[in-house]
């Protein structure tokens, strides 16, 4: 078998010389022959379509580490490992087009929430927390006001006080005044007021008790048109609009994230022993980087903020059926943790049910 140079196999391969040494540097593209004396490289024909497809996923944008992986696998493992890949690039860059949309119209002149001609709408609210049939206590914090929704899930020996301080630092928003162009950046300031708050009340002690304390913390500040939302955990965001049920928000969980790579299905992830298991939260040592949104409000919306302890026990039909019948928030809020408590109540439960209407 003719080896092939390094400049021809190169050329047929269409990688650089220079990507090719680097590539056998990290054991990605090793040659069929390296001379002893110049080090020159030769490579086998046969390497030509391994060469080719790191080509292809470089041109992707996948990291070496994961070529590395997906080049050791079956094809049909390979190929799942690439679809798992682009399902997460494609939501990571609609959650970028989302605030890359939302800048344009803002640096233009095309907010809606700066529009003096859109009348404002008005928002209805309602919150409840409940311990639950199982938990001794209530480490959950719900909160709405006229401009601020919240949802707080905490764990750990100090969860309890790390919730109630994260949602009393984003409170200060109720009485701000917020320049409509500036929601989201005045929700990340409160966010990182948020943060230290957490640490302040999870400090260890002489024992080292609340070092593992924290908080999830999923929030919507209200200004008569949109609602911009920060979000970290896995507490939740639906939005019922025309019928319609939907998830606005992304678990930060381990689970989750199996899901996104397609190595576990939804069905599977409801009976995972780590489904409560969070890659983002608020506490020492955390990943507390957070989602950030904003969205356009129509009259008729209904929201739903959520800790875990109604989306693990209650079906997502039973979460639509009473959000849309259930003529008041008072009342969802109500019936919503009566069916989670129904179920076995086997956490604390925290709702928040906002309704948008039109001026009267």
């Amino acid at each position: 078998m003719e080896l092939l140079t390094i400049g021809a196999f190169a050329k047929a391969s269409r990688l650089s010389p220079k990507a090719l040494r680097l590539y056998d540097e990290l054991g990605l593209l090793t040659p069929a022959r390296v001379d002893p004396d110049t080090g020159y490289r030769r490579y086998a024909p046969g390497q030509l379509e391994q060469a080719r497809l790191v080509a292809w996923l470089r041109r992707l944008g996948m990291p070496l580490a994961r070529i590395r992986r997906v080049c050791a696998m079956e094809p049909g493992e390979a190929a799942g490992e690439i679809r798992a890949y682009w399902a997460r690039v494609e939501a990571d860059t609609a959650a970028r087009r989302d605030l890359a949309a939302f800048l344009v119209d803002h640096l233009t002149g095309k907010d809606p929430a700066m529009s003096r001609t859109t009348a404002p709408l008005t928002l209805r609210y309602a919150a409840l927390s409940d311990t639950g049939r199982v938990r001794p206590s209530n480490q959950d914090t719900a909160y709405a006001g006229s401009r601020l929704l919240a949802v707080a899930d905490g764990y750990g020996t100090g969860g309890a006080l790390a919730g109630a301080a994260a949602v009393d630092a984003l409170r200060s928003l109720e009485s701000e005044t917020v320049p409509a162009g500036d929601l989201l950046g005045a929700l990340e300031d409160a966010l990182g007021r948020a943060e230290q708050a957490v640490h302040g009340v999870t400090s260890p002690g002489d024992d080292g008790a609340d070092a593992d304390a924290g908080t999830t913390l999923t929030a919507m500040l209200w200004t008569g048109s949109q609602l911009a939302l920060v979000h970290i955990g896995d507490s939740r965001v639906h939005l019922l609009r025309d019928g319609e049920l939907f998830q606005i928000t992304h678990d930060h969980t381990v689970v989750q994230s199996l899901i996104d790579e397609g190595r576990l299905t939804p069905e599977e992830a409801a009976s995972h022993p780590q489904r409560s298991l969070l890659i983002r939260a608020l506490g020492r040592g955390a990943d507390s980087t957070p989602d950030l949104r904003l969205h356009d409000a129509r009259a008729g919306d209904r929201y739903l903020l959520c800790s875990d302890g109604l989306s693990t026990v209650v079906p997502a039909e039973d979460v639509h059926r009473v959000l849309a019948d259930t003529p008041g928030p008072e009342d969802a809020v109500r019936e919503l943790v009566d069916l989670a408590n129904a179920s076995g109540g086997p956490d604390n439960v925290s709702c928040v049910v906002a309704d948008v209407s039109a001026p009267a």
